[in-house]
């Protein structure tokens, strides 16, 4: 039994656990449930009740059920929803690719949770400036506006394979995928840096 407030923490599994493939969370509304003690962390670790979830398979299991709202996250069944905590992105893209060479380049991403995802136009990268440091953050949309966060090795592998072009008159350097250039940063900042 769930304390008031804080979901059913094995009725979101039990519901998670009946659905074949990825349920369809984005068409699911259930009434609110309250907060459930779950976090994720930025490093990509999954807490219940301030413990680690050690099982990977049960960490898919609710990766599944994860929906987000604005800014904020549930775990969703067709009956229940409940809020919890995530510190930066859900998932994190701890595997890449590189598949074909210039225009023909794809890059295929595997996260933490076991997604694979194609970058391209229906997966962008998008860079964000990260606090304090000056440096950037890449992230890539996995599925229903959830982000993962790309690991500092694959960034380094991403502005490895990166490309200046030219957009709207402004040079810039970033990444192909699937046809679609991702821009990091104006060539110009970058210079700034070295």
């Amino acid at each position: 039994m769930a304390k008031e407030g804080q979901g059913d923490l094995n009725a979101i599994a039990r519901g998670a656990a009946a659905a074949k493939g990825l349920p369809p969370v984005d068409r699911w509304d259930p009434p609110y449930c309250g907060e459930i003690d779950m976090r994720i962390a930025a490093d990509g670790t999954w807490f219940y009740q301030k413990t680690p979830i050690g099982r990977p398979a049960l960490v898919r299991l609710f990766a599944s059920v994860l929906k987000r709202e604005g800014s904020r996250y549930f775990l969703v069944t067709p009956v229940e929803k409940c809020g919890i905590i995530v510190d930066d992105a859900p998932f994190l893209a701890t595997e890449m690719q590189v598949e074909g060479e210039l225009a023909n380049r794809i890059l295929r991403f595997v996260t933490n949770v076991g997604d694979e995802v194609l970058c391209g136009p229906d997966h962008p990268l998008r860079f964000e400036p990260e606090a304090g440091t000056g440096g950037l953050k890449p992230y890539l949309l996995v599925r229903r506006n959830l982000w993962a966060k790309v690991t500092r090795a694959l960034f380094f592998d991403l502005v490895d394979i990166g490309e200046e072009r030219d957009v709207d008159g402004v040079r810039l350097y970033g990444v192909l995928s699937r046809g679609q250039f991702f821009p990091m940063a104006p060539v110009d900042n970058l210079s700034e840096t070295r």
